[in-house]
């Protein structure tokens, strides 16, 4: 059994971005973005992607819709549609996000966004398959 007290594990976690669990359906991957930062542009073709917030406050970019997000909800970015989320306050904007199937490769941690770029761009970021 794996468990998490999640929204502390989030909150100590000074990383982009940290591949926590991955298995053959879903990934738990915990982000930190800091102020001003985003997580940027995306869609993740055949991945649904939840992502809950546990502190600092932010704007979700989904599908063309804007809405501001904060310490407690929940968003869901359903297989194929473009998003963003991005941190509009003056502290870190901490969340996790379950990615169905697994988007990342296991156990992945990146620093920066620099960093998680790189590693995507370079193939470094496969998930298992």
């Amino acid at each position: 059994m794996e468990h998490f007290t999640i929204a502390t594990v989030a909150e100590k976690s000074p990383d982009f971005r940290r591949v926590l669990w991955t298995g053959k359906n879903t990934q738990l991957v915990i982000m930190t973005i800091p102020p001003g930062g985003e997580i940027g542009e995306e869609v993740h073709e055949g991945i649904d992607q939840i992502l809950t917030f546990v502190s600092g406050t932010g704007e979700a970019r989904v599908a063309g819709e804007k809405r501001e997000v904060v310490q407690g909800d929940l968003v869901v970015v359903p297989a194929g549609t473009k998003h963003n989320f991005v941190n509009t306050g003056p502290n870190p904007l901490v969340l996790y996000t379950v990615y169905g199937p697994p988007e990342h490769a296991d156990q992945a941690v990146h620093h920066t966004k620099r960093e998680a770029d790189a590693a995507e761009a370079a193939g470094e970021d496969e998930p298992p398959r």
